[in-house]
């Protein structure tokens, strides 16, 4: 393997790829390497006209896709990369550069001008060093970046009309380059490839190897543009990434500023370039310990979302465009000194906004996100996933000293009583389990749809959600699958209450079945879903249902698993380690730890999806005992049928 010989020097590095592109992953994760996914918050805006080519272009965007993520990861992750890969990839032809189509007649328009016509794709990568001057200036630290490109030629067969609109309408081509993926349904429009078949795929793996061979073989080869970061106290100028060429300012959490005398492309490829800004002046304070003081404040910003979601403040903001302090206090029944310091707490944190009127006095409203995601009616509202973190898992952090010490969940000292599952004990009123599934029910219609859209599940006709509490889940994967049934599979209580989280619309292809998945037999199915189920259970438990499983499934039945991955070395991410401090009796584990796992019970794993989302994903297949080997129903991008070792 190509990568082989550079392998053993990124043992102990931290590797990033800037892209949540599943392609790329995919590509790499196969090549052997190991890495962490922090896809790049870089708007790909950058003017085209001021590229002379388009590699150029390709090439730009992947250089700051890669630095965004570079400098971002100190400051926001607390951790520092050794090294960052970005990745941009585009189609041309007739001298116009495709990218990816924003609507079904934006998609027709692309695939009309390349059918029975050769065009290239590109891939522009950008491999960023993040290594400290010297090794110890840590204030001022040098980024080398080394980029590339690749090129391959593609041709298109003659499409016609009912074949474009046919593809278009299977929904492969919104999310690439050029509105079509070559590994999948639209190779059945190439008549033939010249170059890297990988580069037109999303990533030139292997120029990518020959450029690591260079880094870490023969250094003084590689040529390398130094980027240094400087202290913004020290400048007038406004922060940038590298060159001001984007459009647009706006970069998800980070306020870009454009640079008053613009450069052109040229000007932009200097030897060392100046990248400054309020977030890396407060990282270069050694003699400050920000990072620390956020820790230190974190729990005070925890404290304010969850009080403003009890009182119900994102919801009284949603019905107007924006409240006076005095409004909200009425309207919360608090007093008006309380209500100005939670609104400007929450303001703070960026959940809220207050905006001065003409008259100069001010109103509160929600922000985007807060109106999307904390209206407690919102489509996709965590109100209810809040509200449970506040009255369960709040209370038992607060007794981490002793959980720690003694090893065992804080339930009985918090709340009176051992058993803390919630449907198998009568002292929960039904307010409490409503309140519960209301949690699980957001955090399922969060995931829901990458979850369910993350694997090509045609093979399978029939599922079943083990666990699938309201059911949130299950209507998502019908939705996605429309040749796909899913029985949800829980306790005679939870399927007693789902009627309260009903969807509006009737879904005859989602049926609930009540049962205990420990001790009553699971109903039959080709494909079995275990979401957030693995984590919470003992060893000895996961033994009996994953032995019952493996019982019911036959050889070619998929599992797939949905969980929090770690990585391999266990530190990241944090989100998982955090959660596992509540000491429930199970354990937060890595895709190769689950991988084992389910091997020991027959089933191989097939794939690996890292959504972007609180949830990724695992797809494993029922092995064939008899003739040892795999039976693969799943997608059309892995092979068939695997030997067993």
């Amino acid at each position: 393997m190509l990568l082989n010989p550079v392998i053993s020097k990124l043992s102990g590095k931290l590797v990033v790829l800037a892209s949540a592109s599943s392609r790329r992953l995919e590509i790499l994760t196969n090549a052997g390497l190991r890495f962490e996914v922090v896809p790049s918050w870089f708007k790909e805006t950058l003017d085209k006209s001021l590229f002379k080519t388009p590699y150029e272009y390709a090439v730009e965007t992947a250089k700051q896709k890669a630095l965004e993520v570079a400098q971002r990861m100190p400051c926001k992750h607390l951790k520092t990369p050794d090294i960052v890969i970005g990745a941009d990839t585009i189609v041309t032809v007739d001298g116009l550069i495709l990218e990816k189509p924003t609507d079904k007649q934006d998609a027709y328009n692309m695939l009309s001008r390349l059918s029975g016509k050769e065009h290239s794709v590109f891939t522009g990568v950008a491999i960023v060093l993040c290594h400290d001057k010297n090794g110890s200036d840590t204030k001022n630290p040098d980024y080398k970046v080394i980029d590339f490109y690749e090129e391959t030629k593609v041709k298109f067969a003659e499409l016609s009309e009912e074949m474009l609109w046919e593809y278009i309408n299977s929904g492969e081509p919104m999310d690439k380059a050029g509105g079509y993926g070559i590994q999948a349904l639209g190779g059945m429009l190439v008549e033939y490839v010249r170059g890297d078949f990988l580069n037109v795929v999303g990533f030139p793996l292997n120029h990518f190897c020959k450029q690591l061979g260079l880094i870490f073989n023969s250094p003084s080869e590689c040529p390398a543009h130094k980027i240094k970061w400087e202290d913004s106290r020290e400048s007038d100028e406004s922060w940038t990434l590298v060159n001001n060429l984007s459009k647009c300012a706006a970069n998800g959490e980070v306020d870009l500023q454009e640079i008053s005398n613009s450069k052109d492309v040229s000007q932009t490829s200097m030897q060392e370039q100046k990248m400054i800004g309020p977030d890396c002046a407060k990282c270069g304070r050694q003699d400050v310990p920000h990072s620390i003081m956020d820790l230190l404040d974190g729990f005070k910003a925890s404290k304010t979302l969850f009080t403003a979601t009890k009182l119900k403040v994102f919801d009284v903001l949603s019905c107007s465009e924006g409240l006076t302090l005095e409004e909200v206090a009425g309207q919360i029944n608090a007093s008006v000194l309380g209500t100005e310091r939670i609104l400007d707490a929450a303001v703070s944190i960026g959940i809220l906004e207050r905006v001065k009127q003409q008259d100069d006095t001010n109103v509160y409203r929600n922000t985007e996100q807060a109106s999307r995601f904390l209206v407690s009616d919102s489509p996709q509202s965590l109100h209810g996933y809040i509200l449970h973190c506040n009255d369960t898992v709040w209370p038992l952090f607060s007794h981490l000293e002793s959980a720690v010490r003694e090893g065992t969940s804080q339930h009985e000292r918090n709340f009176g009583k051992k058993n803390e599952d919630v449907f198998q004990d009568e002292y929960y009123s039904k307010e409490v389990k409503i309140r519960f599934m209301n949690a699980m029910h957001n955090i399922a219609t969060m995931t829901g749809k990458d979850v369910a859209t993350a694997f090509d599940l045609s093979p399978y006709k029939t599922a079943c959600d083990i666990g699938g509490c309201t059911g949130a889940m299950a209507y998502e994967f019908t939705k996605a699958h429309p040749g796909l049934s899913v029985i949800v599979f829980d306790l005679p209580q939870v399927i007693e209450m789902r009627c309260h989280f009903q969807p509006k619309q009737d879904n005859d292809r989602v049926l609930f079945v009540a049962g205990d998945f420990f001790k009553d037999d699971l109903p039959k199915a080709d494909l079995y879903i275990l979401a957030r189920i693995l984590h919470d259970w003992s060893d000895e438990k996961l033994h009996i249902l994953l032995s019952k499983l493996s019982k019911i499934s036959m050889p070619g039945c998929g599992l797939l698993v949905s969980e929090i991955f770690l990585d391999e070395e266990k530190k990241r991410p944090s989100r998982a380690l955090l959660q596992a401090l509540s000491m429930t009796e199970g354990k937060q584990r890595s895709t190769t730890e689950y991988s084992d796992l389910l091997k020991k019970h027959g089933f191989t794993p097939k794939l690996i999806k890292y959504t972007d989302n609180l949830l990724d994903a695992m797809l494993f297949v029922k092995e064939d005992q008899n003739d040892k080997r795999t039976v693969l129903a799943c997608s059309s991008e892995s092979i068939e049928t695997a030997a067993l070792d």
